[in-house]
């Protein structure tokens, strides 16, 4: 029997491994919320999205007032009409962030049991495009650490083997950012790829300016250098440099990643699981990344992004940003500076259940 007969959410909140600030917040913790579905055949599912410290409590109650009650009776296979039916039944709240990652939360729930029904691995049964996906390192490069902690990240990040370290900057001034980032160049050398991100801190016109001044460390990416919905200031950006410019985590839906895209104002794409509302979804960017011989890099959770890095071609890099180890039995798999998806049925997450009953706070 493939008709879910019961679903439910709960949320666990995990404080963050190590201080992580950028240019406009702090990481304050992960509010994980989770749901649970289970069919007649005594299959289930498991899933999560997440927020980094506000807004956990409003996902948990869009789920159980709204969507969870609607899924009961559904058949778990059809992953596509049950995505369309939820997200039609929240039309008043779309697009936006609550929505979006409380059908995340569903969603990869769903193919959590899809996976086991199937007996495969997330990244075959998504795709199956390769195993391995390089590894780049966000947790070095945080905007409060000084230089010389940079640059000790960084030789950290070389020693393991890392193809890249991704910087904040947003300090005062531009040769503030230039003079962190040269160092960290120093210790990278020509052939790993520096990235950089501003975290939306930016207008057009001093993002222009600044990417100018950053020219001599040979900038992989720009990332989000402007705010998410101001597109003309990104394809503007785009047609100034020949520094490929990152979006994605702060985007809700395939329409924005379409238009991104059409205007050539997309040179890499960072599409999250969790905030484009699920698997269904983030694939479809993906292959709409891959129509535009874009990059897919996604944001952060490199636990299950890693699967999804491993389904599609056109993946480029994984960020490495380990934060479920509070709650996991096994970490991250890691080959010569490449992370390998698990091989293991599901979403390839070992969740230590008794450790995630613990944290839960509602």
């Amino acid at each position: 029997m493939s008709r879910i007969t019961q679903a439910r959410a709960f949320l666990v909140d995990l404080p963050v491994e190590t201080p992580r600030t950028d240019a406009v917040q702090a990481f304050l913790k992960q509010e994980t919320i989770f749901v649970e579905v289970s069919t007649g055949d005594d299959c289930t599912g498991l899933g999560y999205s997440y927020t980094i410290g506000t807004g956990g409590t409003a996902v948990l109650a869009m789920l159980t007032d709204h969507l969870l009650p609607r899924l009961v009776g559904q058949d778990a296979r059809a992953v596509e009409s049950i995505w369309r039916d939820l997200h039609a039944a929240t039309r008043a709240t779309t697009v936006g962030a609550l929505t979006s990652l409380a059908l995340a939360a569903v969603d990869t729930a769903l193919w959590d049991w899809r996976c086991r029904q199937a007996d495969l691995p997330l990244r075959l049964l998504a795709g199956g495009a390769k195993e391995r996906i390089p590894l780049y390192d966000t947790e070095v490069g945080w905007l409060h650490l000084s230089t010389e902690e940079l640059v000790a990240g960084a030789k950290a990040a070389v020693e393991a083997g890392r193809g890249g370290v991704k910087v904040k900057i947003g300090k005062p001034t531009p040769a503030e950012d230039l003079e962190r980032l040269t160092a960290v160049r120093a210790v990278l050398g020509p052939h790993r790829d520096l990235m950089v991100d501003a975290n939306q801190s930016m207008t057009a016109a001093e993002a222009i300016r600044r990417v100018q001044v950053l020219a001599p460390v040979d900038l992989f990416w720009l990332e989000e250098p402007l705010p998410a919905d101001d597109v003309a200031g990104h394809e503007r950006l785009a047609r100034s440099t020949s520094v490929p410019i990152a979006v994605g985590e702060s985007m809700y839906s395939i329409g924005q990643f379409a238009e991104y895209l059409g205007r050539g104002a997309a040179g890499i794409v960072q599409v999250d699981v969790a905030r484009i509302g699920g698997i269904t979804p983030w694939l479809k960017v993906a292959h709409l990344a891959e129509a535009h011989n874009v990059p897919v890099c996604p944001h952060f959770l490199m636990e299950l992004h890693v699967s999804l890095c491993a389904a599609v071609p056109n993946s480029r890099y994984l960020e490495y940003i380990p934060q479920l180890r509070a709650i996991t039995r096994t970490e991250l798999e890691i080959v010569d500076g490449e992370a390998v998806a698990p091989s293991s049925v599901g979403l390839g997450i070992d969740w230590d259940l008794d450790a995630i009953d613990d944290l839960k706070v509602a």
